[in-house]
């Protein structure tokens, strides 16, 4: 069954290298490999809307999602699985990014930014909905990137729904969201 899910990914991998490579597009998958290695522009995010009460609630949570995303996948799943990277099985392949050194299942990238986009969808639809189209490509990147198959993309998409759900759930089980979302920020001067 491995066998045959792993055959599915290269015939996926290897259709992507033959007919969507450009040197554009390894620009493109590249920065956004770079930019959102340890989810920061998340982290960023997070911060700005922890600035407004509206959305301060969201920001905490956003910051937790992707945070405990990042350490359950880097490492508990991943070192658990031990799954090679495609690049690292077939290193024919040239690549526009250094090659990576961590295991390739989960796909982090994708889970951080399913992670993050999954608590602005379940808080904020408004904002969350749109970035569903950054984390789809987000995923996709990776798998042009030939850095992670089809199914640890996959993996990381619903790992990263998941804990951002989780994250969301306790935060109003605990009525930390109406707490941050009262918490006032205005500094007082006597």
């Amino acid at each position: 069954m491995v066998e045959w899910i792993t055959n599915i990914d290269f015939t996926v991998l290897y259709w992507i290298q033959e007919n969507l490579r450009t040197e554009w597009l390894d620009s493109l998958c590249a920065f956004l490999s770079w930019a959102f290695q340890l989810g920061l522009p998340w982290i960023f995010l997070g911060v700005v809307l922890f600035c407004f009460k509206k959305t301060r609630a969201a920001g905490v949570m956003l910051i937790a999602a992707v945070v405990v995303t990042f350490f359950f996948n880097e490492l508990a799943v991943k070192n658990a699985v031990n799954r090679e990277r495609p690049c690292t099985i077939d290193p024919s392949i040239p690549l526009a990014i250094e090659r990576p050194t961590s295991y390739s299942f989960p796909s982090g990238h994708t889970a951080s930014c399913f992670a993050a986009v999954g608590v602005l969808m379940f808080t904020h639809k408004k904002i969350g909905i749109p970035l569903i189209l950054f984390a789809v490509i987000m995923g996709l990147s990776r798998m042009y990137l030939f850095v992670h198959f089809p199914t640890d993309v996959i993996a990381g998409a619903a790992m990263g729904l998941l804990m951002a759900w989780v994250t969301v759930l306790i935060f109003r089980e605990l009525k930390y969201d109406e707490k941050l979302s009262n918490l006032d920020l205005k500094i007082r001067r006597n």
